[in-house]
C-alpha cells in the first residue's frame, strides 16, 4: 500500500508544479483549474461528435446555475462550480492519503522483529507481547502464527523475593484449539504460570505417552480414542488444590503441511524454554535442514481507511450535485408561493392606472430597498426584466424571457397574458389578472396544506421513537418491581 500512497502524493506534487501558473488562490484550486483546462482542451480535440453528451450536461448545469444566480454569466458559474467540485475532491483525497500514510508508518515503525531473527522481550511486570509471525521455508508456502512472547522470567533469587506477594492462583484453561475435552486432537494449553510471577502450576498425567505435562499430545500412532486422567496441583503458600480432569484423546492424521507447522511450533516452544531468562528470544532458523524466513505480520488498516476515504469523496461529489437540485426545488417552491403576491401587485398597480412596464419598475424599485433583508428569486427576475426594458428590448420579448427564466408554469401563463395584451391590445387584462390572483391564492392554500401534511409525515418517525422511549421508561421499573 505504501507504494500506492507515494504514487498518489507524487501525482499531487506533479500537479502542483505544472499548475503553479494558474490564476487561482490556493494549491488545490490551482490544480483543479489546471485539470479543468486540460479536460476542456481534450474535449475540443476529441471533436463535437464524441463530446455531445458532455455539452448537453454542461448546458443543463448552466441552466440550473443561471436560475439560481441570474445576475452572473453562465460560463463563469459553470467554471466556478467545477472548480469547487474538483478542489474539494482533491483536498479530501490528499488529506486521506496523508492520513493513510501516517497510519502505515505508525504501524510499521513499531516493529518488534529485529533483523528477522530475534524479538525484544518486555521487562518484568510489563506483560507478554502478542504478535503475528509469518514463517516461509524455501520452496514452501508461508505459514502464519499467532504467538505470544512472554515477558522476561525471574531468576531463582527474584522469584523467592516475589513469592510473598503472590495472592491468587491461575484459572484452568486447557482446552486449547480443541472443540471440547471429549474430542482432543491437538495440544492442550496447560497453564504453567501467572502473569507477573514466576510460580508454576504442576500437572500429572496417568498416560505420559499420550499427554505430557506441558500439554503436548502424542496421538500420531493412536488407533482409537482413549481416556486420560489429568491431575492439576495448584500451590499457593500453604494451600493446595487437586483436581482430576478426564479428557478423550482421539487419533489425528496430519498432512505434510500440518506436520511442518507442528514441528515449527515445537521449535518455537523449545526456543522459549531455552532462552526464557535472556533479554531476546532467538527464533529457530531451520526445520528439517530447510531455512526458515521469518516475517512479522503488521496490522495495517490504512488500506481500508483509503477505501473509505475514496467512497466518502465520491459521496461528497454526488451530494454536492444533489444539493444543486435541492436548491432548484427550493427556488421553484419559493416562486410558486410568491406568485399570488406578484399577480395581486400587478392587478393593484394596473387598477391604480399604471402600465405593465411601470408596474414592473415599481416592484423592482421596492425590492431594491429591501434587497439586503431577504433575497427573493422572483424579484431578481423582475429586476432583470426591468434592465432588459431599460436596455431597449421590447416589452413582449422581455415578458416572454421573464416567464421562461422562472421555469414555472404559472409565470409562463402570466407572461403569455402580458404578451398577448401588448400584441392584441385586450381591455380585459385587469379582470383576467384579478381572476388569476384568486386562483393563485386558492392554489397557494392547497400548497400550504400539502406542505403541512409533509411536515406531519416527517415528524412521524421522531414521535414513534419518543413513544418507544416512554414505553421503555414505564415498562422497565414495572418489570423490576414485579420480579422483586
Amino acid at each position: 500500500m505504501i507504494y500506492i500512497y507515494i504514487a498518489v502524493l507524487a501525482v499531487y506534487v506533479l500537479l502542483y508544479i505544472v499548475s503553479w501558473r494558474e490564476e487561482c488562490r490556493g494549491p488545490f484550486r490551482r490544480m483543479a483549474s489546471y485539470l479543468l483546462r486540460r479536460q476542456q482542451n481534450s474535449s475540443r480535440q476529441a471533436g463535437a461528435r464524441r463530446g455531445w453528451r458532455k455539452d448537453i450536461s454542461r448546458r443543463q448545469l448552466g441552466d440550473k446555475l443561471k436560475a439560481l444566480q441570474p445576475d452572473k454569466a453562465v460560463q463563469i458559474q459553470v467554471r466556478e462550480y467545477y472548480l469547487s467540485q474538483y478542489s474539494v475532491i482533491l483536498t479530501v483525497i490528499f488529506a486521506g492519503v496523508s492520513v493513510c500514510m501516517a497510519v502505515w508508518l505508525s504501524a510499521h515503525s513499531s516493529s518488534l522483529l529485529v533483523d528477522g531473527s530475534y524479538i525484544w522481550r518486555n521487562s518484568y511486570g510489563e506483560g507478554d507481547i502478542p504478535m503475528e509471525l509469518a514463517a516461509q521455508i524455501m520452496d514452501g508456502e508461508e505459514e502464519i502464527f499467532r504467538y505470544t512472547v512472554e515477558e522476561r522470567k525471574y531468576t531463582q533469587e527474584e522469584a523467592e523475593a516475589l513469592y510473598q506477594k503472590m495472592a491468587e492462583a491461575i484459572p484452568e484453561v486447557i482446552r486449547g484449539q480443541n472443540e471440547s475435552l471429549e474430542d482432543v486432537r491437538y495440544d492442550l494449553d496447560l497453564v504453567t504460570r501467572i502473569d507477573g510471577y514466576p510460580f508454576e502450576i504442576s500437572w500429572e498425567s496417568d498416560s505420559y505417552a499420550l499427554v505430557n505435562t506441558d500439554g503436548t499430545i502424542d496421538n500420531t500412532e493412536l488407533e482409537k480414542g482413549e481416556i486420560v486422567t489429568l491431575t492439576v496441583h495448584v500451590r499457593y503458600e500453604e494451600w493446595n488444590w487437586d483436581e482430576q480432569i478426564h479428557v478423550q484423546i482421539n487419533p489425528v492424521v496430519y498432512t505434510q503441511r500440518e506436520l511442518m507447522r507442528r514441528q515449527i511450533e515445537e521449535l518455537l516452544h523449545m526456543q522459549e524454554q531455552r532462552t526464557g531468562s535472556t533479554e531476546a528470544m532467538i527464533l529457530p532458523d531451520s526445520v528439517e535442514s530447510k531455512p526458515i524466513i521469518w516475517r512479522e505480520i503488521v496490522e495495517d488498516g490504512s488500506g481500508y481507511l483509503m477505501c473509505l476515504i475514496l467512497i466518502a469523496a465520491g459521496i461528497l461529489y454526488w451530494g454536492r450535485g444533489r444539493e444543486l437540485d435541492r436548491q432548484l426545488e427550493k427556488r421553484k417552491r419559493e416562486l410558486t408561493l410568491d406568485y399570488p403576491e406578484i399577480v395581486n401587485k400587478l392587478a393593484l398597480y394596473m387598477g391604480a392606472g399604471m402600465t405593465i412596464r411601470n408596474a414592473f419598475t415599481k416592484m423592482g424599485e421596492d425590492y431594491k430597498k429591501q434587497q439586503k433583508e431577504r433575497r427573493r428569486y422572483v424579484y431578481e427576475e423582475i429586476l432583470i426584466t426591468c434592465h432588459e426594458l431599460q436596455s431597449g428590448r421590447s416589452e413582449r420579448e422581455a415578458y416572454d424571457h421573464f416567464g421562461r427564466r422562472c421555469q414555472v408554469q404559472a409565470y409562463m401563463k402570466l407572461s403569455t397574458l402580458l404578451s398577448q395584451n401588448i400584441r392584441k391590445g385586450s381591455n380585459d387584462l385587469l379582470d383576467m389578472l384579478r381572476q388569476e390572483a384568486d386562483n393563485a391564492f386558492t392554489e397557494r392554500k392547497a400548497l400550504a396544506k400539502k406542505l403541512g401534511e409533509e411536515a406531519g409525515t416527517k415528524l412521524l418517525l421522531p414521535m414513534m421513537m419518543m413513544l418507544c422511549i416512554v414505553m421503555v421508561v414505564i415498562m422497565i421499573p414495572a418489570y423490576f418491581s414485579f420480579m422483586m
